[in-house]
C-alpha cells in the first residue's frame, strides 16, 4: 500500500525551530520529487519546499526562504524539512506529496499525499 506519513509536527513558540519528516512506503522515494505544502485554516493550501527525485534541486516559497530546508534520504526513503526561525504565520497543517514530473506549484501533478501535520507557532 503506497503511504506518505509526515511526522514531526508540534506546538513551538516563535523563533523555535521543528523538524518534518516525510516517510515514504509501498514505494521506493528515488524516482519521485517531494514536495512540502501547507494550508492555514480559510486559506488556499500554498507550496512551501520541493527536492528534485536526486536532490540535487530544490525550491522554496519566498515566505520560507533562508528558514528552511528541504533534505532527503532515499536510503531511509524518507524526506525532511527542517524549519528555524519560526514565525505564527507558519502555523499550519503541513503536508507532502510525490510527484513524478518535477518540481511545481501545481497542485494536480502530486498523484499521493500524506495526511498532514499540524504544526502551531504560538506564544
Amino acid at each position: 500500500q503506497l503511504q506518505l506519513v509526515e511526522s514531526g509536527g508540534g506546538l513551538v513558540q516563535p523563533g523555535g525551530s521543528l523538524r518534518l519528516s516525510c516517510a515514504a512506503s509501498g514505494f521506493t522515494l528515488d524516482y519521485y520529487a517531494i514536495g512540502w505544502f501547507r494550508q492555514a485554516p480559510g486559506k488556499e493550501r500554498e507550496g512551501v519546499s520541493c527536492i528534485s527525485s536526486s536532490g540535487r534541486s530544490t525550491r522554496y516559497a519566498d515566505t520560507v526562504k533562508g528558514r528552511f530546508t528541504i533534505s532527503r534520504d532515499n536510503a531511509k526513503n524518507t524526506v525532511y524539512l527542517q524549519m528555524s526561525s519560526l514565525k505564527p504565520e507558519d502555523t499550519a497543517v503541513y503536508y507532502c506529496a510525490r510527484t513524478g514530473y518535477g518540481c511545481s506549484d501545481y497542485v494536480p501533478s502530486y498523484d499521493y499525499w500524506g495526511q498532514g501535520t499540524q504544526v502551531t507557532v504560538s506564544s
